[in-house]
């Protein structure tokens, strides 16, 4: 039974995992937006949240955490000089998924993961229609 196992495995062993949620969580805070499929976005969800957390607080302690969550010293610098005191009075919710259709190799359903404080992609499709 798989009772109180919280997470996803996505078939890849540990490293491989970590690794890859790494290398997406410092695309989203260098990019601020990122295109990923349903299922890891929802874990990224998790991981940026928690990130954002560790943020605010803006003291060593808390730089050094993040540095061991994150692959790049060019993320965690914007993660603690932009992205933490600019969700400094928000109580959580700091990511927006967006459903984004479905991936054409195989189907996959496709999601967009970005920062709340961010106008969404709607509003952005809506501003270059006109």
């Amino acid at each position: 039974m798989r009772h109180r196992k919280s997470g996803r495995k996505f078939s890849r062993s540990s490293s491989h995992r970590r690794a890859m949620f790494r290398n997406i969580l410092s695309s989203l805070i260098i990019e601020e937006r990122i295109t990923t499929t349903d299922a890891k976005a929802k874990e990224v969800r998790r991981l940026a949240d928690k990130l954002i957390t560790i943020a605010k607080k803006g003291d060593l302690h808390s730089r050094r955490r993040a540095i061991s969550k994150l692959s790049s010293k060019d993320a965690v610098a914007k993660l603690f000089d932009n992205l933490g005191p600019r969700f400094k009075d928000r109580h959580g919710g700091y990511t927006r998924i967006l459903k984004a259709g479905t991936r054409h190799g195989d189907a996959a359903p496709m999601c967009i993961v970005e920062w709340t404080d961010r106008p969404s992609q709607a509003a952005d499709i809506e501003d270059d229609g006109e």
